[in-house]
């Protein structure tokens, strides 16, 4: 069997280790899994969403917030709309802007750029977002490290300081007073802007030209900040994403994986090269990131060379990081984001579709649980998540030779794949300067091959599957060689 190896499009198509083409598919350990369409989970919302979250009560219940250039919202289950709690006189983000947000207790604290005063809303109490009491900063960037609010490339009130982070008092997100409760402030000026904030145990702060690890030690230096990787730092802010103490991110020269020491290239000599000629370099803010911890994945949406619809980002590149592999999608998305669900009735199913077979996933799908994962995003103006019917892909195995040296004809082929629909097409050409001439789709026989008649000296197999299909694995194939010319 010619099994479907790893996707190294930054390598020769010919006997290339892995596949040639992996498009819409998930990377497993033994080839290729299903990825689910989009489906809609909200009604439009004002403007284009800027980021989604979710959060749980001390009950367990969950809300689910977004926001868009001028409003936040609260995702209405009973009516799938986005009902505006936005603080009197709305907002006004930029385009480059983005919200996030960070849950600290009972509060929704968001930073939604140098423009705009951290907004607070309390679970259980408020109905709309308010400014956050105190004097915290504007900021691009926050996260929660261990007990305090934490914020980057601010605005102090006198200007934009980029390579300023600050944080306010400990257990207390409204007290940011300089030397009370040990809130304070550090300056890193030789590394660029900050491009990144990642809370925990520790903050992680990814700037331009290095990645600077801040360290609770308490009074008199209340952190100790130490630059721990100074030869690359974050490019693309929209690139970051993290699951648990590992960070993802691009910089200029490609992906790596940050694990609280150093940056680990993950993406060289394999789709780096690929990366970097396919993205439009035109819309670096328009890239977002998130990890889907249920599928092992990262995954990063951003606009294509050959995007034929604007600014909307057109493609996915996918990374499994529990077994290293990657794949590509071409799913037009606004942004991506995981989140829980808030949960429905069965009236409120109503609300999403007229029927149920117009609902935009099956009824056992978490996307009716409440508090269940779900990894989505956002598509015109509305919340949607990755619960819709597999998407058609396509696998193509590296080039090869049957008989080297000389000509052969491929007769047929035995695809390997789970459930759906497979058409099977042949590659062939005679010289590596020609190009690839691909043969006709064919489907399977009664008897399960899929019949050939291509002739040339370097072949490869393409297996196109669509349909409820949940696994691909590769092919046998039969042949003949020919004579040398």
């Amino acid at each position: 069997m010619i099994k479907f190896g790893e996707w190294l499009p930054d390598q020769p198509d010919l006997e290339n280790k892995g596949v040639t083409v992996a498009e819409n598919v998930i990377p497993a350990f033994e080839g290729y899994r299903s990825l689910n369409s989009l489906g809609n989970v909200s009604n439009q919302a004002t403007n284009e969403l800027k980021n989604i979250f979710s959060a749980k009560d001390n009950s367990g219940n969950v809300k689910l917030f977004a926001g868009d250039a001028g409003k936040l919202y609260e995702f209405n289950a009973g009516t799938s709309n986005l009902d505006d709690i936005s603080k009197g006189g709305g907002y006004s983000l930029t385009d480059s802007e983005r919200w996030r947000f960070v849950q600290f207790g009972t509060s929704i604290i968001v930073a939604g750029g140098i423009g705009e005063t951290l907004q607070e809303f309390t679970l259980g109490t408020d109905s709309a977002f308010g400014d956050l009491g105190g004097t915290p900063p504007k900021a691009d960037f926050i996260a929660v490290v261990r007990d305090q609010v934490w914020t980057g490339n601010i605005d102090e009130g006198s200007g934009r300081v980029p390579f300023r982070v600050r944080w306010s008092g400990i257990n207390n997100a409204t007290q940011w007073t300089v030397g009370t409760d040990q809130a304070d402030f550090q300056d890193i000026p030789d590394a660029g802007a900050i491009t990144g904030l990642v809370g925990g145990e520790y903050a992680t702060i990814l700037m331009e030209k290095a990645i600077v690890r801040a360290s609770y030690v308490g009074t008199p230096l209340i952190y100790q900040i130490d630059k721990v990787e100074t030869a690359r730092g974050c490019t693309f802010s929209g690139s970051v994403a993290n699951i648990g103490n590992t960070i993802f991110f691009l910089n200029e020269d490609g992906f790596y994986a940050f694990d609280g020491q150093q940056a680990i290239p993950i993406g060289a000599e394999k789709v780096n090269k690929f990366f970097f000629e396919d993205f439009n370099t035109a819309f670096p803010d328009k890239m977002t990131s998130a990890v889907d911890p249920t599928n092992q994945i990262v995954v990063w949406s951003y606009v294509s060379n050959g995007n034929t619809s604007g600014s909307t980002p057109d493609k996915l590149l996918i990374y499994n990081y529990a077994i290293k592999r990657w794949s590509i999608a071409s799913v037009s998305v606004d942004l991506i984001a995981p989140f829980f669900t808030a949960g429905y009735t069965l009236e409120a199913l109503d609300n999403l579709a007229s029927n149920l077979d117009s609902l935009p996933a099956p009824l056992d799908s978490n996307l009716y649980k409440g508090g269940a994962f779900l990894f989505g995003g956002s598509v015109d103006k509305k919340i949607t998540s990755f619960t819709g019917q597999p998407l058609s892909a396509t696998i193509e195995t590296s080039e090869f030779a049957l008989n080297k040296g000389r000509h052969s004809i491929v007769t047929r082929s035995v695809p390997y794949f789970r459930n759906g629909s497979v058409t099977v097409q042949v590659g062939a050409r005679d010289r590596q300067d020609d190009a690839v001439t691909f043969s006709t789709a064919n489907s399977l026989t009664d008897e399960g091959f899929v019949q050939h008649r291509s002739q040339g000296r370097f072949h490869r197999i393409r297996m196109n599957i669509s349909g409820f299909w949940d696994f691909a694995q590769g092919f046998d194939i039969e042949g003949q060689p020919l004579g040398r010319r």
